[in-house]
């Protein structure tokens, strides 16, 4: 008799899919232990979709796990016998990982040629049926091996991952040019600096004491975790010049002033290559943007000649997750280099998590949010999603406009600036970030609040002095546009406001709720509120973000805006009646 098990929280199906019950006691320990070989698909308030994939499965076994570890999981916690055919395919996808290697031959002929080793007949069997695989393949004199040219590394490790067999690449990586520093015990801001724990067995999963089984990879971590000091723990391990590559221009000043505050590097070894300044130096910061600038759609890329104009030793690829299809291409011949890939999260918006794994590598260490909370490295964050309905005034205009502009127009409803009073109210003695998108509805919100606005036309001089006077206490509310998502440094902030964004981007949303993930003394949580105008475009996009702190495993609430204060009681910080938001604080 088949035996079900409905106090089980996991509901395992044929297609793939797993079915997590939120409300389950259980919850959240196995949302972790489910993390490590599937991916979160679809995450409403009550049923969590995971899917499991190759790609999840190749990560889970490169980490280590165990194939009886994540059967003997399924089996144990799923509601219902688990179908067949998952244990057939898990049991697949898992015996594949490493059962071919890519190798360097040391003597004979073809000295210094890669060798693509199968472990087995049956595995050597399956890739020469692949006629597309054999094109890049010579024969060779070994059992089970072919010979592989080393400017073909990279496209044979994308093409046999497409196909389903993924290579485990030891052929090595060269040095690159040596780079002596050190990581400071103190700052020059004069703060205690070293790697915590976590952070350095990140850098140890990757380095994996210089073997070949190291060196290439992706290290996972939430938000505010701090990624870019394991990109510095990994750079002092190696002693090699880096290129590193980021995201936005406000994100190369972030990187350069980390390095030169935390390692030995001088101003004059640590160069930035973008639109304002192109320094190449024995440590380079510079934008996906900046590679894959060109002059027209058909012509060439102006600046990929980075890559090849030093001898780097190590790339790192921050936010890998968005990761330009351009620079595919170009990683594909870097994979004599060692290669980090930094991210909160391995899913991506194009579906390309395939070509992550090939070419900068499998992932390499993960931990999950709450073990990071557990131990105190970031705030216990709360998420709030406040639906409005569309004021009646633009309404009409709503209706009438194509797509793009019907996201602007809902992103910018009026009714969310009484929302964003309401809220203020009941965070009186808070100190609180509105962040949004669009410049005409923050000068509203900067108007009707009261609060000081800082947008990229705010002079240097000026964003210092309200940051410095929001860090004191003595503004107890900001108004930032995009140009707060990266590169600022405001550790009292607990409460963000967020008003509009791009589109549902989940980069933008790991960087401002970063902004309030610091520790707070008092042990309070962070709260991050999402104004969202309720059954518009702007919703689809939300349910983006939605889905991807939820995989971080943030608690995600949604609140309609015309039962807040039954919701949010002013209990809820520890807030007070306030004087109108306008009136000076």
């Amino acid at each position: 008799m088949t035996e079900i098990r409905l106090e089980n929280p996991l509901i395992v199906q044929s297609d793939r899919t797993v079915l997590v019950e939120v409300d389950h006691p259980r919850f959240e320990e196995v949302r972790d232990r489910l993390g490590r070989f599937a991916e979160l698909e679809k995450s409403p308030e009550h049923l969590h979709t995971y899917r499991i994939s190759p790609i999840s499965i190749w990560n889970a076994a490169a980490l280590g796990t165990p194939l009886d570890e994540i059967l003997g999981f399924l089996q144990s916690q799923a509601r219902y016998p688990v179908p067949r055919s998952i244990s057939e395919e898990v049991t697949l996808w898992h015996r594949r990982y490493g059962a071919l290697a890519l190798e360097r031959i040391h003597s004979g002929e073809h000295t210094g040629d890669l060798l693509l080793v199968a472990r087995n007949e049956e595995i050597h069997e399956e890739i020469r049926k692949r006629r597309a695989a054999l094109k890049l393949l010579a024969d060779s004199e070994q059992p089970r091996a072919h010979r592989v040219r080393e400017e073909d590394r990279g496209a044979v490790k994308q093409l046999l991952t497409e196909l389903g067999f993924p290579v485990e690449d030891l052929a090595g990586y060269r040095d690159g040019a040596r780079l002596e520093f050190t990581l400071r015990e103190t700052t020059q801001t004069g703060k205690p600096f070293g790697l915590r724990g976590y952070q350095r067995d990140a850098v140890d999963a990757f380095h994996a004491q210089g073997s070949a089984r190291g060196g290439s990879g992706v290290v996972v971590l939430p938000c505010g975790a701090g990624k870019t000091v394991i990109g510095l723990g990994a750079m002092e391990r190696l002693q090699t010049c880096t290129l590193i590559l980021t995201t936005s221009a406000a994100a190369v000043h972030q990187w350069r002033a980390e390095i030169l505050d935390k390692t030995s590097l001088s101003p004059e070894e640590v160069g930035e290559f973008t639109g304002e300044r192109k320094d190449l130096r024995p440590v380079t910061v510079t934008t996906y943007q900046m590679l894959t600038y060109r002059r027209s759609k058909t012509g060439p890329f102006q600046h990929f000649a980075i890559f090849g104009d030093r001898d780097w030793g190590l790339v790192i690829y921050d936010e890998v997750h968005l990761l330009p299809a351009p620079v595919f291409s170009v990683t594909a011949g870097l994979q004599a280099r060692r290669r980090l890939g930094l991210t909160a999260t391995l899913v991506r918006e194009d579906g390309q998590e395939s070509r992550v794994f090939s070419l900068i590598g499998p992932k390499r260490y993960a931990l999950p949010w709450k073990v990071l909370e557990r131990q105190g490295f970031i705030a216990t964050a709360l998420c709030r999603e406040v639906r409005v309905p569309l004021e009646l005034s633009v309404a009409r205009d709503y209706t009438d406009a194509d797509k793009r502009e019907q996201f602007r127009i809902a992103s910018e409803n009026p009714a969310k600036l009484d929302t964003v009073r309401r809220l203020l109210a009941r965070h009186s003695r808070d100190h609180v970030l509105i962040l949004g998108q669009y410049l005409d509805q923050l000068h509203d919100l900067s108007r009707c609040t009261g609060a000081p606005l800082i947008t990229g036309a705010t002079p240097n001089e000026e964003r210092e002095q309200l940051y410095g006077a929001f860090r004191r206490g003595e503004i107890p509310v900001l108004v930032i546009s995009k140009v707060g998502n990266f590169a600022i440094d405001l550790p009292d902030a607990n409460v963000a406001i967020q008003v509009s964004g791009t589109f549902g981007s989940r980069q933008e949303e790991a960087q401002r709720l970063g902004r309030v993930l610091r520790p707070k003394p008092d042990g309070r949580p962070a709260l991050f509120y999402t104004i969202v105008s309720g059954d518009t475009r702007e919703r689809e996009f939300a349910e983006k973000r939605e889905r991807f702190l939820t995989e971080q495993g943030y608690t995600y609430e949604i609140l309609e805006a015309s039962h807040l204060e039954d919701a949010l009681p002013l209990t809820d910080a520890g807030s007070a009646p306030t004087p109108p938001l306008n009136a000076p604080r």
